[in-house]
């Protein structure tokens, strides 16, 4: 530890997301700037914890940093669409607009069983995002969808969420793209948010020790029984062949939470 750090003592289990800026994601001890660490929540395995600092980072960010959504239940919060819901990101995102906002969460899902992940995290409606959308949305007995947060095929999906979202709606996204045309936007005066987890330390800014503050929020609230682990799978030992695995687990494109690996 060193002599400068003023957060934590020797010792206490910790947390945290890093960054992409160094090297050694799968190496055993890291080094890390104490303003992106939190106190790891108690009521968690290490294993269970492991699973939440980069999608929760990424889901308070999106929806509360971004898009400027309060906390609290307030009439007429309005709808929040989170499309491609069942993964890291939206497992999490779920749970925060669920217990902390009066929005009504609409999570997309194409698959029975990632459908069942994301009612169970807390989504009021799900509908799938492999038929057409809007007339599923339609059906619902919601108020008009103010938000948007779009974690994957953003692109693929722009025409639709277009006419979803109210106008003066926000649209929040993460995923990346070879090329994006907002201009459809422009009627509905949609704004656009960008949200990119390691810009804080990518770019040293000084709200940096942002993350800290988030992720302490985080453990405290999952302590409280509010927000869950979103590991779905645990894989062991630490190894090579337990690295590819975990590999092509995610890359197959059907993964539900999170997957973590553990000695």
């Amino acid at each position: 530890m060193g002599d400068a750090v003023e957060l934590f003592r020797p010792g206490e289990d910790v947390f945290y997301c890093g960054t992409f800026t160094r090297s050694g994601a799968n190496a055993d001890c890291h080094l890390v700037d104490e303003r992106m660490v939190g106190k790891k929540p108690s009521s968690l395995s290490f294993a269970e914890a492991a699973a939440l600092p980069l999608t929760s980072l990424t889901a308070w960010q999106l929806l509360f940093d971004r898009r400027g959504v309060r906390m609290g239940k307030p009439p007429g919060a309005g709808s929040l669409l989170i499309v491609g819901a069942a993964g890291g990101v939206g497992s999490i995102l779920i749970q925060l607009a669920r217990r902390l906002t009066g929005l009504t969460v609409v999570a997309t899902a194409s698959r029975p069983e990632t459908q069942d992940w994301c009612r169970r995290m807390g989504a009021h409606h799900v509908i799938d995002h492999s038929r057409p959308m809007p007339p599923q949305i339609a059906a619902l007995d919601i108020p008009p969808v103010s938000c948007i947060a779009s974690l994957t095929q953003t692109a693929k999906h722009l025409a639709a969420l277009v006419e979803i979202v109210k106008p003066h709606g926000k649209l929040g996204v993460i995923d990346d793209h070879d090329h994006f045309d907002a201009a459809p936007l422009k009627a509905k005066s949609v704004s656009l948010h960008w949200e990119m987890v390691f810009t804080r330390p990518l770019y040293q800014t000084a709200d940096l020790i942002g993350q800290h503050h988030i992720l302490t929020e985080i453990s405290e609230l999952v302590d409280a029984g509010i927000l869950r682990t979103t590991m779905t799978r645990c894989l062991t030992p630490f190894s090579p062949d337990t690295l590819a695995e975990a590999h092509r687990i995610v890359e197959s494109g059907g993964m539900i939470g999170k997957i973590v690996m553990s000695r």
